[in-house]
C-alpha cells in the first residue's frame, strides 16, 4: 500500500510558476513509476505527466510540455511537478499517483493522492 501526500498548490497569476510536492509512504518509493494528473471543474481527470522509477524517462500530456517539468528524489521519497508559463485552463486539482510501470501509471494508476489546488488567474 501507497499513500501519496501532495502539496505546493496556491493561486498564481498567468504566466507565473509553481512546484507541487507529492511525498510517498508505505513502500519502497523507487519501485514505482510516478504521475501527476489534474481535474478541471465540470471535466474528466486528465493525464498530466510521468516520469519513471529512476527519473530517467518522462513523458508528458502535449498541453504542458515545455513548461511543465517531473523529477524525483527517490532518497526523499517525493516527486515533484515544476509548473512554468502558467494558464488560466491549467486551473485545477492535480493528483499524484503511482503504479508499478510506465504505462500502468499513466493508464490506470494503483495509488492517488488527496489532490492540491491550483488556480491560475488571469
Amino acid at each position: 500500500q501507497v499513500r501519496l501526500v501532495e502539496s505546493g498548490g496556491g493561486l498564481v497569476q498567468a504566466g507565473g510558476s509553481l512546484r507541487l510536492s507529492c511525498i510517498a509512504s508505505g513502500s519502497t518509493f523507487s519501485n514505482y513509476a510516478m504521475g501527476w494528473f489534474r481535474q478541471a471543474p465540470g471535466k474528466e481527470r486528465e493525464f498530466v505527466g510521468v516520469i519513471n522509477w529512476s527519473g530517467g524517462s518522462t513523458y508528458y500530456t502535449d498541453s504542458v510540455k515545455g513548461r511543465f517539468t517531473i523529477s524525483r528524489d527517490n532518497a526523499k521519497n517525493t516527486v515533484f511537478l515544476q509548473m512554468n508559463s502558467l494558464k488560466p485552463e491549467d486551473t485545477a486539482v492535480y493528483y499524484c499517483a503511482a503504479a508499478g510501470s510506465l504505462v500502468t501509471t499513466r493508464r490506470a494508476p494503483d495509488y492517488w493522492g488527496q489532490g492540491t489546488q491550483v488556480t491560475v488567474s488571469s
